[in-house]
């Protein structure tokens, strides 16, 4: 395996765990969370969020990733004079971008809580808008240090991050509930702008010791110093695309927070129900989707600066395998999460949360069972992006996805409108939109790479191997008693048997692992 490919391996890796650790801590937190504030004030944290994630998208999304390969590009050229100069003009922007969307939240909060259909959410547009602001400063200073092909500090911050929600948000909530309901979701969400702050200041220490070493590298002296002017070109003619694409999935989640909840009333459901219902597809099935997906966006992280890198360099052979090897790992990491989690469903809903009756929790069961299946879909979809995010062929995966989100916001205006579908059209719509987002991301990724889909190699083995785990999941799923430790059981049983089965398989080959197991030899195992 090559240097470059290890480099791949190693930002999955670092981002990877950080990245699964923070989502699992972010799913179990909500068990307490939903025992003090309660389903309904789960759902309005859960009716804030899709428009702070919009806004966010909207102004930080595709500048780190422009900062990202614009200075992974220069530093492969030996010119980290105008990678500094990339970081600077990114960050002027991106502190305009994240002001201007602060002021727009703390102003419009009234008439945004009225969109999403609940008044009172408007403290907790007012207590998450300074987070955009944080987390658009956070954001080029993560785009500086990924385009070193340093994930570490992205890492670190990201773990900060969720593991402050969980110590500063459940005091929070506590104290907010003793006022009411809106004001403990409210509480909820300082809490979050809290930890942003805490993570940002983690980073900017990183960042200041990080700069001696960025000067430390030799300048190639006939390169020309870059203008402003045509820094801010480059930056938004690779970012803009970009952000576009990464907006239309927070966008359909924007829209979806308003538009559930009243086609479920019109399909018949009470405001109370219809709040209990949203809050749980989102605040729970949700969160346990979400789970896997980082090991995803770990590998599309970790393939832009990789990339764009190799064609700085010129080494066609280099950006050849690293597209194989991103969409393989794609394929091997989301057929058995897919897979697992819609087997285990109900087990894993029972273990982690807690439901009002039998009733609420086979809904929901139902509910992750059926989104499970985007788990494959959605990882396929991040890495071939972040593939051609390298190639600077950004302007596919934004096409994709508005193709997809279009039919997601059709399908669940039409299906959660319907009384016999209600909810359950909430998954169905997804799965389609990423349906349709993947194929032509899948195609001209490995079009533009010049290479050939090895159908069995990245598809056939890693589902056969999927397949054999699912006997055994389906068998122990049968014969074995409920109960945490047994479902804990089978999620080891689930693992272990995937990994023996894909090396039995040859899904995975000792090539594939090594760079694994060195990491964790290193000293300490630290990353």
């Amino acid at each position: 395996m090559s240097d470059k490919q290890k480099s791949i391996v190693g930002g999955m890796t670092v981002l990877g765990i950080s990245g699964f650790i923070c989502k699992v801590v972010g799913a179990l937190y909500r068990i307490p969370l939903a025992w003090i504030i309660g389903e309904s004030g789960l759902g309005m944290y859960q009716l804030v969020f899709p428009t702070y994630n919009l806004l966010l998208t909207i102004s930080s999304a595709g500048i780190p990733v422009a900062i990202s390969r614009l200075v992974s590009y220069s530093l492969a050229k030996d010119d980290p004079r105008n990678a500094r100069r990339i970081f600077r003009t990114a960050m002027s922007l991106l502190l305009l971008l994240g002001s201007i969307s602060m002021l727009l939240m703390l102003l419009f909060s009234p008439a945004l809580a009225r969109r999403v259909g609940d008044p009172q959410t408007h403290m907790g547009f007012m207590a998450i808008a300074p987070a955009l602001l944080l987390v658009c400063m956070m954001s080029a200073f993560r785009g500086f240090m990924q385009g070193q092909q340093n994930m570490t500090p992205t890492a670190v911050s990201q773990l900060i991050e969720q593991v402050g929600k969980v110590a500063i948000i459940l005091p929070l909530a506590y104290f907010g509930m003793r006022i009411s309901v809106a004001h403990a979701a409210a509480f909820v969400l300082l809490g979050n702008t809290i930890a942003e702050g805490v993570a940002l200041l983690f980073i900017f220490i990183v960042f200041k010791r990080n700069k001696k070493i960025v000067r430390k590298r030799p300048q190639n002296e006939n390169l020309p110093v870059q203008s402003r002017g045509s820094l801010i070109r480059q930056i938004l003619s690779f970012s803009i695309p970009v952000a576009l694409g990464s907006c239309v999935i927070p966008l359909a989640a924007f829209v979806d927070s308003g538009m559930i909840l009243n086609r479920l009333m019109d399909a018949g459901v009470e405001l109370a129900e219809a709040l209990v219902l949203y809050g749980r597809y989102s605040g729970y099935v949700i969160s346990l989707i979400n789970v896997p997906t980082a090991l995803s966006i770990a590998i599309a992280m970790s393939l832009v600066p990789a990339i764009s890198s190799s064609i700085a360099k010129g080494d066609r052979k280099a950006v050849k395998k690293q597209c194989n090897m991103g969409i393989r790992y794609a394929f091997l990491i989301g057929l058995p999460c897919s897979v697992g989690m819609s087997m285990l469903s109900y087990r894993l809903l029972s273990m982690i949360y807690r439901f009002s009756s039998a009733e609420a929790l086979q809904v929901t069961a139902e509910l992750l069972s059926m989104s499970s299946l985007t788990i494959v879909l959605f990882t396929v979809t991040q890495s071939t992006e972040g593939i051609l995010q390298g190639m600077r062929k950004q302007r596919i995966p934004m096409y994709s996805l508005i193709a997809g989100v279009l039919v997601k916001i059709f399908l669940n205006y039409t299906l959660v409108g319907m009384p016999s579908v209600n909810i359950y059209g909430a998954p169905i719509a997804s799965i389609a939109c990423y349906t349709i987002a993947m194929v032509p991301n899948l195609c001209y990724a490995y079009r533009h790479a010049r290479i050939r889909m090895d159908v069995i190699a990245t598809i056939g083995k890693p589902l056969l191997a999927t397949a054999c785990m699912g006997v055994l999941l389906y068998l122990g799923n049968r014969y074995m008693p409920p109960g945490r430790l047994w479902t804990l059981l089978l999620i080891l049983v689930g693992i272990a048997s995937y990994a023996a089965f894909t090396l039995w398989i040859g899904a995975m080959t000792r090539e594939d692992i090594m760079p694994f197991v060195r990491r964790f030899r290193r000293k300490g195992g630290n990353p």
